[in-house]
């Protein structure tokens, strides 16, 4: 088992690395940001001075090597364009990131595992078709798609809910379709496709002719036993958690951190996508981590090959 840590942990922190390293170079690659900082009839002697007080001056080595010593002592930098610490912009816009990722994902658990049973316990029934056509409309269709149609037929048409914004609870109420629909969606066709692998074994007629009731036959031995594969889709609904709100945010006009990076980069804001790319990275990796800890505690003979 320590051994398995010492080797996730390692891939984990040369993943988290390689990342925040490609971030630094692409953003040096996108342009020079004073250029959006300053208007355009800007004499050269004032973008050459806004360069040094952001550093843009020195050379990309000295600049990296700086990058990282700041994100060890904490120092995550200060905007270029709200020209405030990072770390503050970010402690803002984490509560609404949260909140709307939080319930979305609470939502998707509780809601996809029961539908992904109940089809697999109906197999090829009118009800199972229903389950998996509903389901499979809402994993392919896109979330800026759903998003748009339902600002037009909700704020537009039937002019029920906001379109954007955060100021009252209705307008989390789009922006949390749209991110639970598709992880119903997943997290049941998978949670179908594992039960019916599991209901085929012979253990469970076993537990059957020993009068153990049906309810307990299917959700105690047969899902616990299907939930392997179904942890796995979780984790990475939960790892995207902030990464997968950035374009729900941008639509519905929200206030989180997903609309912070997006503006970042509209704005070549240079400490706050690599702080936000940071943040994605590390809770992806870590949330991996987690999930593959959680199949020893789902399966011992996993556990005991560690």
């Amino acid at each position: 088992m320590t051994r398995f840590l010492s080797i996730r942990l390692s891939k984990a922190v040369f993943t988290i690395w390689f990342i925040l390293t490609l971030v630094f170079v692409i953003t040096r690659l996108s342009g020079d940001p004073t250029q959006w900082l300053l208007p355009d009839d800007a004499s050269a002697t004032v973008k050459a001075e806004l360069r040094v007080s952001l550093g843009l001056d020195k050379p990309v080595g000295v600049q990296y090597v700086d990058y990282l010593t700041s994100l060890f002592t904490g120092d995550m930098g200060k905007s270029y364009h709200y020209l405030r610490p990072v770390g503050e912009l970010f402690a803002e816009r984490a509560g609404p990131t949260l909140t709307l990722g939080s319930i979305s994902f609470v939502l998707a658990i509780l809601i996809g595992v029961p539908i992904g049973v109940i089809a697999a316990v109906n197999r090829n029934s009118l009800l199972d078709r229903l389950m998996m056509g509903i389901s499979i409309a809402g994993y392919t269709i896109p979330n800026f798609v759903f998003a748009i149609l339902m600002i037009f037929l909700f704020s537009l048409q039937l002019r029920l809910l906001p379109s954007g914004g955060m100021s009252s609870p209705l307008h989390y109420v789009m922006p949390l379709l749209t991110l639970t629909i598709d992880a119903v969606a997943g997290i049941a066709r998978l949670t179908r496709g594992s039960m019916l692998d599991v209901l085929r074994h012979d253990y469970l007629d076993s537990a059957r002719a020993k009068g153990v009731r049906e309810r307990i036959v299917i959700y105690k031995h047969a899902l616990r036993n299907a939930l392997i594969p179904v942890v796995t889709i979780i984790g990475l609904h939960l790892g995207t958690l902030i990464g997968g709100t950035v374009v729900v945010e941008t639509v519905f006009a929200f206030p989180g951190i997903g609309s912070l990076i997006v503006q970042a980069a509209q704005n070549r804001d240079f400490p706050v996508i690599q702080y936000g790319v940071m943040i994605v990275a590390t809770t992806v990796i870590v949330v991996n981590l987690l999930v593959d800890l959680s199949y020893g505690l789902l399966d011992p003979r996993i556990r005991d090959n560690f």
